[in-house]
């Protein structure tokens, strides 16, 4: 893959912070439903995906700042308004429906997920 320096800010974003389409895709329902909150059942019923599998990718795009679980017991995830990340998922989100191979095959031309997993680990990161 080339330099990351010489991708757009939206390929940066994809690279850095998704794993998967259905990372992706649920982030963006996420973040274009605000203020709706999805629990991981609805998620699962949304990405067509087992519901196992919708909270794992669910507290993956939190552990990542990406979205934010309910602080009660409900366990729905959501997304609020942050003005530096609207206008970046509104470019992911413009440049994903319209390019949506090209953006599929970057996503799983990336290494694999436990790989980045293993990188993340070693990131600083604001308390």
């Amino acid at each position: 893959m080339a330099d990351q320096d010489s991708h757009s800010p939206v390929e940066r974003f994809i690279i850095e912070q998704i794993d998967t389409v259905p990372h992706l895709e649920a982030l963006l329902l996420i973040w274009n439903g605000r203020p709706r909150k999805w629990s991981a059942g609805e998620m699962a019923a949304a990405l067509y995906v087992e519901p196992d599998v919708a909270e794992r990718v669910l507290r993956q795009l939190v552990e990542r700042d990406l979205i934010l679980q309910a602080s009660d017991e409900s366990g729905q995830y959501y997304c609020e308004a942050n003005s530096d990340r609207d206008a970046l998922l509104q470019k992911v989100n413009e440049t994903y429906r319209r390019q949506l191979v090209r953006i599929s095959r970057l996503i799983h031309s990336k290494a694999s997920v436990a790989v980045h997993d293993f990188a993340r680990a070693f990131r600083f990161k604001k308390d």
